[in-house]
């Protein structure tokens, strides 16, 4: 059964048109057969129709009462939950993510998949083209990418135009990628340390965290300025500047 697209108000959701679209996107994501995959805010079922024929391990989430309703019709075999997506258990084996993320949503819902703690593999995600640009850029570096990239390597896949989803959003949409890094800069335990230490370095600067002698050495060694802001340094400088305050205690 289709479902007419509807956008509940202030979850800017924006329905992919394009089956064909769907599939490439998939195709592009890597999902193999047996791979546990999670549909987030999964809508009118476009990106499940085509996740469902290759991974019979899917799992849709969406909100939406009637548009869950009607996947569960659809698509028989998927596991579907009407749930808020932030507030789900994720699950605890490795798991990937193929979803088109409601555009005012998208930092929250990257919150939530990238807590270093969850077992997130990859995800290839849907969001507004600025989100993923600036989640994606290696400057000017900000705390949550500085944060994120400890755990995960991120990416923009492609543009996709406005035109490419009902309603048409007022900009286009960007795909952006993000994987696992298979040798984190960080360990897993230490991630509370290292988010305060994160915190208080954009907060009140480099020299905040790490002493001026030792400041001097690590920007010759990591290759940045002395007199650096902290959107300089990208993720792995962050992580071996941590590494190095904490030799030095």
């Amino acid at each position: 059964m289709a479902v007419r697209p509807r956008q509940r108000r202030g979850l800017g959701q924006h329905f992919l048109r394009s089956s064909k679209l769907a599939a490439e996107l998939v195709h592009a994501a890597g999902i193999r057969q047996g791979d546990l995959v999670l549909d987030l805010g999964a809508g009118t079922g476009v990106l499940t129709g085509a996740l469902a024929r290759i991974t019979p391990r899917l799992i849709a989430v969406e909100v939406d009462g009637v548009l869950a309703a009607a996947l569960r019709q659809r698509f028989r075999e998927v596991q579907v939950l009407e749930a808020d997506v932030l507030s789900i258990a994720l699950p605890k084996e490795p798991f990937k993510v193929v979803a088109n993320f409601p555009f005012d949503g998208g930092t929250a819902m990257l919150r939530r998949l990238l807590d270093p703690r969850v077992s997130l593999e990859s995800a290839d995600v849907i969001v507004d083209w600025g989100l993923a640009t600036k989640r994606a850029a290696v400057w000017p570096g900000t705390k949550l990418s500085a944060y994120w990239g400890a755990w995960f390597e991120l990416s923009v896949v492609r543009r996709l135009p406005s035109g490419a989803f009902a309603p048409s959003p007022a900009a286009d949409g960007g795909l952006l990628r993000i994987e696992r890094r298979s040798e984190p800069l960080v360990e897993e335990s230490d991630y509370r340390e290292f988010d305060a230490f994160l915190a208080r370095g954009y907060r009140d600067g480099l020299r905040s965290v790490v002493t001026p002698h030792l400041l001097k050495r690590c920007a010759g060694e990591l290759g940045f300025d002395r007199k650096a802001r902290p959107r300089d340094l990208d993720a792995r400088q962050w992580a071996r500047l941590w590494h190095a305050v904490r030799r030095s205690v």
